[in-house]
């Protein structure tokens, strides 16, 4: 039951209904039963057992811990990492087994192995597993270190892993943050559950009028890239960056949307990422609470251990301070940015494209930063100009899109066999003699994802400034609810749904 279907919607809907109608004592409890049924309904019955025993691992982890002295630091550790570990076995048995394999069968090829060694294995994966170890991990070492409180409840604690909105696509949580808002009794707002219900629309505009209709350019190209060179190539490539952009945005729009509408805040994912002046600050934007995660948990607890404490210290010796300090850093952030791109899923293509490619940028961009100041400087030009700003969004863009094309090939093979061909045959008159319409796309459907995408980028310009809800709120009444109904029948009527046609999954809701 995906959460773009006629069903969830009833079954939101219903839901809302009772959610508001029920004690308010009762709600999270609720909740939790919600999220069961969403599992259920989803196909997910059998596979529930593996967040409730992540839960499970956690909630005895965490009880441990706080029977425990800060004197028995020893034993702290290792109830810490066998919590720890416990999850992150059923994370990798279930998804990175076969990368390993995969890898090796790969490695025995180049020496000589005409078969692969090894067999693949074939996982049911529960829905949104990285999402909720990721979560229930952060609580874990959150507890471990004095930040939040063991949640004698593991019910409650069930809601926190299991609400069933983030089991799609995230966000991903920090417990001592959000974790209450889940238990806390929210009567009915009218404000706030209208506002949640605008912003599932402006999430389902995303998601059906634009990302849907860019998958089908998008699968046409990348599905058979042998027949389609050059420009082909990179428009292909561009609309792949904005479905996926529009896809998982989209996502978050609705589950923010949704949580919001029941009185539970949730952090946000994204913050007009194509605007970045450099692939940090993209990071920063795009798939924020991801980021934030990886740098509270990996990266700086990386800096501080012994290992990095004894790198920075030799490099330093042998550099100086700040070259050495960097260069520590820049090592660090290879462990990090080889995380992310595992993360994302078991395979290289995914550890080039969302991972080490990404820290091969921004380490040159550091070393490089210098340089391209004291260009700046000769040519008499101030960084914070529109023409330097653009030049900087527009190469930010382009080296995020090279990442993209790792991501959505079929493999890093045919990755770097895209992009050989897509800079030997450009052929650029596809953009102008009309053969763009022949990638599924006619030239209704092409004027309504053009005309879409520019209302999107319409609304990101607006939301630099601020919020754009609460600018249609201070319309008058007859003006911002006509507002409102445009977007909505703009869904209604241009949207990829309906008998014969079942839109796709978001794109991580694999992860």
């Amino acid at each position: 039951m995906g959460i773009t279907s006629f069903y969830f919607l009833c079954f939101f809907a219903v839901m809302l209904i009772l959610y508001y109608s029920i004690p308010r004592k009762f709600q999270w409890g609720f909740l939790l039963l919600c999220s069961v049924a969403y599992c259920l309904f989803a196909g997910q019955g059998a596979l529930l057992l593996y967040p409730v025993f992540s839960v499970a691992a956690c909630h005895t982890g965490t009880w441990l811990l706080g029977r425990t002295t800060a004197q028995e630091e020893k034993r702290r550790k290792r109830i810490l990492l066998l919590t720890i570990l416990v999850n992150i076995a059923i994370l990798f048995a279930l998804k990175y087994v076969n990368f390993l394999i995969n890898t090796a069968n790969g490695v025995a090829h180049l020496f000589g192995a005409s078969e692969g060694l090894l067999s693949g294995v074939d996982f049911l994966v529960p829905l949104g597993i990285s999402f909720y170890t990721f979560s229930l991990l952060g609580y874990v070492i959150d507890v471990y270190y004095g930040l939040a409180e063991h949640q004698k409840n593991g019910l409650k604690l069930a809601l926190y892993g299991m609400y069933f909105p983030n089991l799609i696509s995230g966000p991903i949580l920090k417990y001592r943050e959000h974790a209450e808002r889940f238990f806390a009794p929210h009567a009915f707002d009218y404000r706030q559950v209208t506002r949640g219900l605008q912003r599932m629309v402006w999430g389902f505009f995303k998601k059906l009028v634009i990302a849907e209709r860019l998958g089908v350019l998008v699968n046409t190209v990348y599905g058979s890239y042998e027949t389609f060179s050059g420009a082909y190539i990179w428009v292909a490539t561009v609309a792949y960056a904005f479905q996926l952009y529009t896809d998982f945005s989209g996502c978050m729009d609705i589950v923010l949307g949704m949580s919001e509408s029941l009185g539970i805040s949730l952090p946000e994912n994204f913050r007009t990422p194509f605007f970045s002046k450099s692939v940090a600050e993209y990071w920063r934007r795009w798939h924020i609470t991801l980021g934030v995660w990886m740098k509270d948990y990996v990266f700086y607890p990386l800096l501080r251990s012994k290992l990095f404490t004894d790198i920075n210290k030799k490099c330093k010796e042998k550099y100086g301070k700040k070259r050495g300090k960097q260069l520590a850093t820049f090592a660090a952030m290879f462990v990090l940015w080889f995380t992310v791109g595992v993360w994302h899923g078991g395979d290289w293509k995914f550890v080039i494209g969302s991972g080490l490619l990404h820290w091969c940028y921004i380490v040159l961009e550091e070393l490089w930063a210098p340089g391209f100041a004291r260009v700046l400087e000769r040519l008499h030009l101030n960084a914070e100009r529109r023409l330097v700003t653009g030049f900087r969004i527009l190469r930010t863009f382009f080296l995020v899109c090279i990442g993209d094309l790792f991501f959505r090939a079929a493999s890093v093979g045919d990755a770097f066999s895209m992009l050989a061909g897509a800079v030997t045959h450009f052929h650029p008159e596809i953009l102008w003699n009309g053969s763009l319409l022949l990638l599924g796309l006619d030239g209704i459907e092409l004027a309504v994802t053009v005309l879409s995408l520019l209302l999107l980028w319409a609304v990101s310009l607006l939301q630099r400034k601020g919020s754009v809800r609460d600018g249609i709120a201070k319309k008058p009444l007859p003006l911002r609810w006509l507002l409102w109904y445009f977007l909505l029948f703009a869904v209604i009527l241009f949207g990829c749904y309906g008998p014969g046609y079942s839109a796709t999954e978001f794109i991580y809701q694999g992860f």
